[in-house]
């Protein structure tokens, strides 16, 4: 699948970089509970390590949050998927199992402190292009409402937007019967390239052997 950063994202963010990873014949279904112990031991580490300190002193959250503020995008209005995943976390409100994919997902994000969207490749349509949302634009998100997508990084198809390190749409979610799916990490764009490049194939080698299937990954860089 072709996907491009469009020259305005790459003049706000230099550097800016993502990772992804398509999946063929993958097999989407309840967490294995080894993933289920991990997301739940690690969400408790992340709560008794946040006892001292604030979500925002995080690296990777404040990166994104810089980010979010080069795009025209108040990070305390707009929080990136990540930091919203923290913020549940330090409440206690911990994040209970939806599927092996979505859990895998939540897990990598939590671990790199990184907006993370996983997709059906299936209802994509036609190239992808990384870009800024415009005003007229908005979708029905994951989180339930419409979201009106001005000023943040979208991905968009033949279609319109479908996904932002913000939330994703309901238009392109992963179901159980998902068999091609998709996955864009929105890295740090400080992160050295040998480092993304070993994150996204983490990634992919881990969602490979809990759904089977082959995958396939590259990182693209302004």
């Amino acid at each position: 699948m072709e996907i491009k950063v469009s020259n305005t994202v790459c003049t706000l963010i230099p550097r800016f970089s993502i990772g992804v990873i398509e999946y063929d014949g993958v097999k989407i279904g309840a967490s294995p509970q080894m993933l289920k112990g991990r997301l739940q031991f690690f969400q408790e580490s992340i709560y008794f390590d946040l006892l001292e300190k604030n979500v925002t002193d995080l690296k990777g959250i404040k990166e994104w949050r810089e980010i979010f503020r080069k795009t025209g995008k108040d990070p305390n209005r707009y929080r990136h998927s990540a930091e919203a995943l923290y913020r549940r976390v330090k409440k206690q409100n911990y994040l209970q199992s939806v599927h092996s994919a979505i859990d895998l997902n939540n897990f990598f994000s939590l671990q790199y402190q990184l907006p993370i969207g996983v997709y059906d490749r299936d209802k994509i349509n036609g190239e992808v292009q990384i870009k800024l949302g415009k005003e007229s634009e908005e979708y029905l998100g994951l989180n339930g409402r419409s979201n009106n997508l001005a000023n943040l990084i979208v991905s968009a198809d033949d279609h319109g937007p479908f996904g932002s390190p913000f939330v994703d749409s309901e238009r392109t979610l992963v179901t159980e019967a998902t068999t091609n799916a998709m996955q864009i990490i929105y890295l740090r764009p400080s992160e050295p390239r040998e480092n993304q490049e070993k994150m996204t194939k983490s990634l992919m080698d881990m969602f490979t052997q809990i759904h089977g299937g082959n995958g396939t990954y590259k990182v693209i860089t302004c």
